[in-house]
């Protein structure tokens, strides 16, 4: 297939949605969700989003013609990868919260 190299993909549009949003996007969300369930902070998740594009890159590198050392590439897929890790973060950590502390809205509310 030939490049389209647009702000958002340097490959195809169904390639970038296949390899960076629902592959790695999805081992993002599950990184999201580790993080909150053993109560761990923003930063490291940040950390792992940062190695997770490095590999997506590579994988876009390897299997779809893609360039490896773009910097403007990678920050796409690492803004991407972040925001979906903070979703699976934000969704599991809201769920912890109202586990933890239901108590606290019964009170609000009667």
């Amino acid at each position: 297939m030939e490049h389209q190299n647009t702000l958002i993909w340097e490959v195809t549009m169904w390639e970038f949605l296949f390899v960076t949003v629902i592959l790695a996007g999805g081992a993002a969300y599950m990184t999201g969700r580790a993080m909150a369930n053993v109560w761990n902070g923003i930063g490291q998740l940040i950390v792992y989003m940062v190695l997770l594009a490095l590999a997506t890159r590579f994988i876009h590198f390897a299997l779809f013609q893609g360039t490896l050392l773009s910097l403007h590439y990678y920050l796409v897929d690492l803004i991407v990868l972040v925001c979906i890790g903070l979703v699976g973060f934000r969704v599991t950590r809201r769920k912890q919260m109202a586990r933890q502390y239901g108590f606290l809205g019964a009170e609000q509310r009667g």
